[in-house]
This record gives structure tokens, C-alpha cells and sequence, in this order.
């Protein structure tokens, strides 16, 4: 594989200093750290190695260290193959589906200054979500399975939490003696789906102000009063929220027939 013309390790040397110059307001050692380790990644800076054959004594031209930083582009390629080996091992014989659950950009200050918490109510009340849905009779009637990964930036660069869920279509039956099968042109509805993600998300939001563990700084100060955080929160009651289906990526054409 070709090297690419331009890497993010280039940016960096090229315009970090004055990225953390700019942003000296918010940014953190830990932010540093990272973009210190990706510059110097497979550099002269991490030192090297050479490679010998044990049988006939050729050297290779000297190999730069990788940083191993978890951040690093070049140094998560190894780790996401191992963890997409280990996935493709937990597969079940049967067709699966992608869903994606995203928080309004209402939330998005919020999410800023509340991170652990919010990503918590994120898996925890989409996972409710599924399970009640996929549990209801009139619509798939089953005990269903799945993982989810969390992004948080959309590909511009902008705050933009969602959740990618990858779901079997399909379940164990209540008393766990049969699989059930969802219809080939239909999973779960989506409609139902937003509505019961909207209500269960925002209640746990309101449960979480009123247990304390919600944090307003700087131009959310005022969210921490009861009526004015009370009010605030209506209109996410009102609020269209994105959450949507459709086959999962990978070119089988039992997934790639149409979008749900």
C-alpha cells in the first residue's frame, strides 16, 4: 500500500503549535499528549529497530517505532483488525441490521461538560429501547442481542453523539426454545422507536439533574436551577429525534437489497 500524500501527522507538525496556541482556553495536557505521540509516530524521535533473518543474516533498512497511542491513525489499524476478527467470531447465521440512535444538537453544550454521564444515558436508554420495542408481540415478540459503538464528531469535525448498533434480525422467543425471525422488508418500526428513545432519554436526563449529577458551567450556569433546566428540557419532548435502519455495510447482497 502506497503511503497517502498528505497524513494527519503532517498537519500536526505543520499547524499544531499554533492549533494549541489558539485553543489554549479549553485545551488539555491530554490533548497535547496525544498529538505530540501521532507526530513523532514511526519517526527518527520513538527510535528504531532492524530486522534480521535468523538463517541467512540480511538485515532490512531500519523500522521507526510506532507511538501506540490508541488515537494514532496509523497505530489503530492493527487493534481495529483484531477487533473486527473477534466480532466477525460472534456472528450468528442470520441476516442483521444497523441502527443508529443520535441526541439532538440541542444537547450538545450539555454533552460538553457532562460527557461521562450523557454517554451513559445514551447506550443505557437505546439499549432499553430496542429491548422493549423487540420485545413487544405486535411487532417482533422477541428477546433480542446486540453491541453498540459510540461516535462522538461527525466527519466535520462538530460535536455529534450517535450510537452505531449492529442487531441480529431476529430473536430468542420468550421461553428461549425457538429463534424468531423478523419479516425480510421489516425489523422494527421507526417511528416507535424514536418516540421511545425521546421519552426514556429525557427522562433520564431530568432523573440525573435531580439526582445531582449533571455539571453547568460558563453560559449553562442558569440550567442549574430546577424551573429554568424544567423548561429548557420541554422542547426536547417536542423535538423530531433522529434514530434509523437499514442494512449494515459490507457488500453481501442479502444486505445490500434496500434501505428500511
Amino acid at each position: 500500500m502506497s503511503r497517502p500524500l498528505l497524513e494527519v501527522a503532517d498537519l500536526i507538525r505543520a499547524a499544531g503549535a499554533a492549533f494549541i496556541e489558539r485553543n489554549r482556553s479549553w485545551i488539555r495536557w491530554s490533548h497535547v499528549k496525544v498529538m505530540l505521540a501521532i507526530a513523532r509516530c514511526r519517526t527518527a524521535a520513538l527510535g528504531g529497530h532492524v530486522d534480521e533473518c535468523t538463517r541467512c543474516g540480511y538485515r532490512a533498512t531500519i523500522s521507526y517505532n510506532s507511538c501506540r497511542n490508541r488515537h494514532c491513525p496509523k497505530c489503530q489499524t492493527a487493534a481495529r483488525e483484531r477487533w473486527i476478527a473477534a466480532r466477525r467470531r460472534e456472528l450468528l447465521p442470520t441476516r442483521y441490521m444497523h441502527v443508529v440512535f443520535t441526541l439532538p444538537s440541542r444537547l450538545a453544550p450539555l454533552v460538553l461538560q457532562n460527557k461521562k454521564v450523557i454517554y451513559d444515558l445514551l447506550f443505557r436508554t437505546s439499549a432499553e429501547t430496542l429491548l422493549e420495542v423487540a420485545r413487544d408481540p405486535r411487532l417482533l415478540g422477541a428477546e433480542i442481542g446486540f453491541f453498540s459503538v459510540l461516535h462522538t464528531w461527525s466527519q466535520q469535525l462538530r460535536l455529534h453523539p450517535h450510537l452505531h448498533i449492529v442487531i441480529p434480525a431476529g430473536g430468542l422467543s420468550p421461553d428461549h426454545t425457538r429463534w424468531v425471525r423478523s419479516r425480510n422488508k421489516y425489523f422494527l418500526p421507526r417511528k416507535v422507536l424514536r418516540r421511545v428513545f425521546r421519552g426514556k432519554f429525557v427522562d433520564a436526563l431530568e432523573q440525573a439533574f435531580q439526582d445531582g449529577l449533571l455539571r453547568f458551567e460558563g453560559k449553562l450556569k442558569l440550567l442549574a436551577k430546577r424551573k429554568i433546566f424544567a423548561a429548557w428540557l420541554r422542547p426536547l419532548y417536542r423535538k423530531h429525534w433522529v434514530v434509523y435502519l437499514k442494512h449494515p455495510f459490507g457488500g453481501h447482497p442479502e444486505y445490500s437489497k434496500r434501505w428500511l
